[in-house]
């Protein structure tokens, strides 16, 4: 095998540095097999190693080839040692015979499921769930590289051996003793395999009910006592001591109008959110009075940026200009567009004066783009600035599959109102006791207050409404 590794390594389908993959992590290795199928020796010393894997230790009577890599490498074993084969489609067609699965068979034959490789097993679980579709049994899969991130767990819960020709330890191994690799870059890869293991539960049984783990809530004293930024810490105990997890969000476009509305409903809140762009004055007089209600009422300013350009162009725009934010708001928010360059140019600016920064992962707005792989690369920015990122605005991130490992992060949630529902604009709403179900810790309500006949009792209802939906979930 060392031989077929050597040439893998040659022809780059192994590659070493750092890659983003589909589901938006980056990873220090790259399987690139669909390079293979330029190269017909190779191709056909893979097929090779894959059937010595798995003769003798399945029984079938049809291949099936996963689409679509592992197509050419079916259909050689096929030819080298006369099985039958299958075909899936991945996109079954609307005209013809509408087939999901193409070529001769019988209900009730057993079929070998061949793949390129195995990570979490998904690509092969779909495989299987059309071939059972059509009457096959299918116990048995066979792969060149089984990543060892859990596809052999997932698979074996469902039924199905894996067999692998050779897997990511083997590979690194040969290619360490053949002085291909560093320690260095052997180190990160088996880390990189380590820390992003996937074993999923095992599919529940005809009948029985699927019990989902509940997510125990961090209390914000405790989230408080974990905070590595002086915002957040503060912003956590005022929570505590107000009995507040609301934040209003006051959109207006007069300063008079705004100050007057934060006198009346700065008492029932933990955060103030504001867009002094859209104000029709506003001076460093204004800003002293916004700030001098802030430390009356005892809540945290944040004013909603969400700063999106380069790090240097960041610097100016928080730090100067007519508004001169990083003066009197004590949180601001940015998207990651730029990449974590603008990361660095807000913390240069904020860091030293006990700023915080939110990144915006999700959006409440229908059809947001602001999900899966951007809300993972949110994450891993934050995780690597939790001295100066605070957390998030999200909307569901319970639901994320990549967790928090620091439990500090605060979530912020906005388009929440007393009842769901949309404004024919975009925007989404929740109500107060499905956001925290769903791992808010603050919820951010706009119209719902500031709209209100009286702000004051509006702030009061949501105040109640969400720290009690808070303890519900203690």
């Amino acid at each position: 095998m060392e031989s077929l590794v050597l040439k893998l390594y040659d022809i780059e389908a192994v590659k070493f540095g750092n890659f983003k993959l589909k589901s938006g992590i980056f990873s220090p290795i790259y399987l690139d097999l669909r390079v293979i199928v330029s190269y017909p020796k190779i191709l056909r010393e893979v097929s090779e190693a894959m059937w010595r894997a798995v003769e003798g230790n399945a029984t079938f009577e049809v291949t099936c080839g996963v689409p679509y890599t592992a197509l050419p490498i079916a259909t050689a074993m096929s030819l080298d040692h006369d099985l039958q084969m299958l075909m899936r489609r991945k996109e079954v067609k609307d005209y013809g015979t509408k087939k999901a699965i193409e070529g001769h068979f019988e209900k009730g034959q057993t079929c070998l499921m061949v793949e390129d490789l195995v990570t979490s097993g998904m690509s092969v679980l779909e495989t299987l769930d059309a071939l059972t579709a059509v009457g096959l049994k299918c116990t048995d899969v066979v792969v060149l590289i089984d990543r060892e991130q859990g596809g052999k767990e997932n698979l074996k819960n469902h039924g199905l051996n894996l067999y692998s020709a050779l897997t990511i330890s083997e590979i690194l191994e040969i290619l360490s003793k053949h002085g291909k690799l560093s320690d260095d870059v052997v180190r990160s890869v088996r880390d990189f395999v380590a820390a992003n293991k996937v074993v999923k539960p095992p599919p529940a049984k005809e009948g029985e009910s699927v019990k989902k783990p509940r997510i125990v809530r961090v209390s914000y004293e405790k989230k408080a006592s974990q905070a590595k930024n002086a915002a957040l810490k503060r912003l956590y105990e005022t929570m505590v001591e107000k009995k507040s997890n609301l934040s209003v969000a006051v959109d207006v476009t007069s300063t008079a109008a705004l100050l007057k509305l934060v006198e009346e409903v700065g008492p029932h809140i933990c955060c103030l959110k504001t867009h002094v762009d859209v104000l029709d004055t506003w001076n460093d007089e204004i800003a002293m009075s916004l700030a001098d209600l802030a430390k009356k009422h005892n809540f945290l300013i944040f004013e909603d940026r969400k700063f999106a350009d380069i790090g240097n162009t960041v610097v100016s725009q928080y730090s100067s200009g007519i508004y001169k934010i990083s003066e009197w708001s004590d949180i601001v928010n940015a998207h990651i567009v730029p990449g974590p360059g603008i990361v660095d140019g807000l913390k240069k600016v904020g860091l030293d004066k006990n700023k915080g920064l939110l990144l915006l992962a999700e959006m409440s707005s229908a059809g947001t783009m602001a999900k899966g792989s951007y809300t993972e690369e949110a994450l891993k920015i934050a995780e690597q600035n939790s001295d100066f990122v605070i957390g998030f605005i999200s909307v569901n991130p319970n639901s994320w599959s990549k967790k928090c490992e620091n439990e500090s992060f605060v979530h912020m949630t906005p388009g929440i109102k007393l009842q769901k529902g949309g404004d024919g604009l975009g925007q989404q709403y929740n109500d107060p006791k499905s956001a925290i179900a769903r791992g808010s810790d603050v919820l951010i309500v706009g119209r719902g207050v500031y709209k209100a006949e009286d702000p004051k009792s509006a702030a009061q209802e949501y105040q109640k409404a969400g720290w009690e939906a808070y303890l519900s979930e203690l």
